[in-house]
């Protein structure tokens, strides 16, 4: 299995800025060893750290889009009898649907940031017929800085990128912070601006 990872992430090196966003496109790796090893390949001088960062967002951005286009046309149960074949769980598309149905579409940024929900979040957001411009605005304003997190890690790393799971630890964990603390925010602006609304149509 080590064999086959190292022979895709050579085959994806030859392919330089495109390898980094059509590995995170078909997302076989986890997004984060794949960032981290776009980070490493800037230690190497094989790409920009600029360079890298685009097009992870680009191919994060892309497989979002996919797994939104697969709820919106596809619906929940499509999604059940093929959810598997792109890696999607029925109890994690559960959570993320009560999510989604409980915060509104300000989920999409915040989730992006926690674990298990942050790739099938964008399938309620489908199924919910969510536009998809503020879709893609949420999912790219989460995909930048966590980009960058972990292009910069492995950039750090260098050869020892592999060790990324190591040392995003404490980065990841304010990150998740910070993502509730935003998810929590937004609700209770959601709260408050529905209340000041129900009160107008009183008076």
């Amino acid at each position: 299995m080590h064999e086959v990872i190292q022979s895709m992430f050579s085959f994806l090196t030859s392919l330089g800025y495109a390898g980094i966003a059509l590995a995170l496109m078909v997302e076989v790796i986890p997004s984060e060893i794949v960032l981290a090893y776009a980070g490493y390949l800037v230690a190497r001088g094989d790409v920009s750290f600029a360079g890298a960062v685009a097009a992870g967002t680009v191919g994060g951005t892309v497989a979002q889009l996919f797994l939104y286009w697969m709820g919106y046309y596809g619906g929940r149960p499509f999604l059940d009898q093929y959810g598997k074949y792109v890696l999607i769980q029925k109890k994690h598309l559960d959570v993320a649907e009560r999510w989604f149905a409980k915060f509104g579409p300000g989920v999409i940024f915040s989730a992006r940031f926690i674990p298990v929900v942050r790739h099938a979040i964008s399938i309620p957001a489908g199924i919910a017929r969510m536009k998809w411009l503020p879709f893609t605005i949420y999912t790219v304003l989460a995909i930048i800085p966590w980009s960058i997190l972990f292009i910069w890690l492995g950039e750090q790393l260098g050869q020892r990128w592999r060790q990324i799971d190591e040392m995003a630890a404490p980065y990841v964990r304010p990150a998740i912070a910070a993502a509730v603390a935003v998810a929590v925010i937004y609700i209770v602006w959601q709260w408050r601006r529905r209340a000041a609304d129900e009160n107008e149509r009183i008076k």
